[in-house]
This record gives structure tokens, C-alpha cells and sequence, in this order.
């Protein structure tokens, strides 16, 4: 000790020594899972991404010939260089959705080789796309939770608006497609089929398309990204990731089943990267307010300048 150093107390002697002890204590670090649910795979996600394109393309040309009479369509065809190329736009479209629903098809063939199942149980399984009788259960509790009258139903894999408008598709493909061809070959098949055809699949096509167009930037889209649990987006589709918090949420059934199999883990990741997820919003953003702008330029035509 130094002769000038002043004495210390011994609470003052444990207290530096307890300080010490404090600072060199070992901090608990927590580990946070941030995996979420692969909800749809690559493939998937690459086809719609190509049916929004094709949509929306067939959706602006389609609409601007139907109503090549108003200021609006014109100005527009004006900027493809002209009707004549805004139908050939229009086509282009068309063969785009014909390769997306062919490859999805296949798609479909390939998953069920590699699942080594069968159809049956693709079809009638409990994660089938087909309406069951279930899903008309489920619509009547959604009804009912709407107006607080019972609680919120316990969804699975696929809802019933999940599913009506999985086939609208299908129902698009066939009548909205079948017609278009024969107005792009009227010749080959009036071989085979009565002129007046023709002019039955110009007026099917051509408010088919309109039907089906104002129900995508309408209902589906309110059902997919305006929901309140949704709004204002709801990007699953396009990074195929849904986190789990969602899943426990908006498909509680499903998430169950997956627990009780021991299959959870399985089809969990990591995130996307930031840079995916803000190009694909940047992506969904621009479809959304070309949709929406559809809708005003379909009411806008139908209300004033319809013929």
C-alpha cells in the first residue's frame, strides 16, 4: 500500500469486486427463427407472374378495340402504332396464357410423378381444388363472421374464393380462348363449323373478356391484397414465402395437419432477400394500378360511351 492511499472499506473492496464479476458475466444471446412457409414453389410463382403479364396485355388491347370508339382507346392504340398493332399485341398475349396454362398442366403431371400419388387423391384428397362440400360450409360461417354471428372458420390449403377463382382460369382458357381462335381463323374453322359461329364467338369473347376482366381487378383483387389483414398487399404469390404468424392465422386447418404429420419443418426457408421482395413490390404495385385503371376506363365506357 502507498503511504498517501487512503484505507478502502471492505463494502467498498466487494462492491468493485462484485462490479467486476457483473462485467464479465456472459450476455444471453436469443436466436430468432425467421423461416417462413414455402407456400407455392418457383414454378408457380414464374406462371403467374406470366398470367399477370399476358392479362393485363390481352386486358389494355383487348378493350382498347372493343371500344376503338372513344378518345381513349385510340389515343392509346395510337401509342402501338395503330389498331392493326394492338391486335397483333393482343395475340402475342393470347399465345403467352395458352404456354402458361400448357405448362401448368404439365406441371401438374410432373408433381404427381414426383409424389409418386394419384389422382384420386390429387382430386378428392383433403388438399383438392375442387369444391367439396366443405368449402360451402366455410362459405356460410364466412357469412356469418361477417355479421358477428359466429366465429371466424377454420380455413385449410385452399379457400372457397381460392378455388373459384383457380378454374375461372379454366373457364376463361376454354370460352374466352376457344372463341378468340376462331376470330383469329375464322376460315379454318368455318370448314367445320356454320358461318353465323363466327359472329356468335364475336359477341362471347368479346364480353366474356369484359366479365372476366372486371372480376380480376375487382373481386380478386379485393379478396387477394384489400382484405384488412392483407391491405394493401399481399405478396405470397410472387416470393412464394407466407410467414408462420399468417399461416396460424389464415390457414389455421392446414397449419394444424402439418404439425400433427411431423412435415412443418420441411417446408420452412429463410426470406427472401430485401432486393427480391422490393422488385417484386415495385412489380405488383404497377399491376395493381394498371387493373384499377382498367376498372375506371370500363365504367367510364360502359356508362357514357357504350355502343
Amino acid at each position: 500500500m502507498m503511504p498517501n492511499a487512503k484505507p478502502q472499506s471492505a463494502a467498498a473492496v466487494d462492491h468493485e469486486a462484485t462490479a467486476v464479476t457483473v462485467q464479465k458475466a456472459p450476455v444471453a444471446v436469443v436466436a430468432v427463427d425467421r423461416r417462413e412457409f414455402v407456400r407455392f414453389p418457383h414454378l408457380y410463382r414464374v406462371l403467374h407472374a406470366c398470367m399477370i403479364v399476358s392479362f393485363l396485355t390481352l386486358a389494355v388491347t383487348g378493350l382498347s378495340l372493343k371500344f376503338s370508339y372513344t378518345p381513349w382507346a385510340a389515343g392509346f392504340s395510337r401509342l402501338l402504332g395503330g389498331f392493326e398493332t394492338a391486335g397483333y399485341v393482343h395475340r402475342f398475349a393470347a399465345i403467352v396464357m395458352f404456354g402458361t396454362f400448357t405448362a401448368h398442366v404439365i406441371g401438374l403431371f410432373k408433381q404427381k410423378r414426383h409424389n409418386q400419388t394419384t389422382w384420386k387423391s390429387i382430386l378428392f384428397g383433403p388438399n383438392t381444388l375442387l369444391p367439396t362440400k366443405r368449402d360451402g360450409q366455410e362459405f356460410v360461417a364466412t357469412i356469418k363472421w361477417f355479421v358477428g354471428m359466429g366465429p371466424r372458420p377454420q380455413y385449410g390449403r385452399w379457400t372457397y374464393w381460392e378455388k373459384f377463382d383457380y378454374f375461372a382460369v379454366f373457364w376463361g382458357i376454354v370460352v374466352i380462348g376457344s372463341t378468340g381462335l376462331a376470330l383469329w381463323f375464322p376460315v379454318f374453322f368455318t370448314r367445320f363449323l356454320p358461318g353465323p359461329f363466327i359472329n356468335v364467338a364475336t359477341i362471347v369473347h368479346s364480353d366474356e373478356a369484359l366479365l372476366a376482366t372486371g372480376f380480376i381487378f375487382t373481386v380478386h383483387f379485393f379478396n387477394t391484397h384489400l382484405r384488412p389483414e392483407k391491405f394493401p398487399m399481399d405478396t405470397t404469390i410472387f416470393t412464394g414465402h407466407m410467414p408462420l404468424a399468417e399461416l396460424k392465422r389464415d390457414k389455421p386447418r392446414e397449419y394444424a395437419a402439418l404439425l400433427a404429420a411431423g412435415e412443418l419443418e420441411q417446408h420452412l426457408e429463410e426470406p427472401q432477400p430485401a432486393i427480391v421482395v422490393k422488385t417484386i413490390r415495385v412489380f405488383a404495385w404497377i399491376a395493381l394500378s394498371i387493373g384499377f385503371s382498367v376498372v375506371v376506363w370500363i365504367l367510364y365506357a360502359m356508362i357514357f360511351a357504350y355502343r
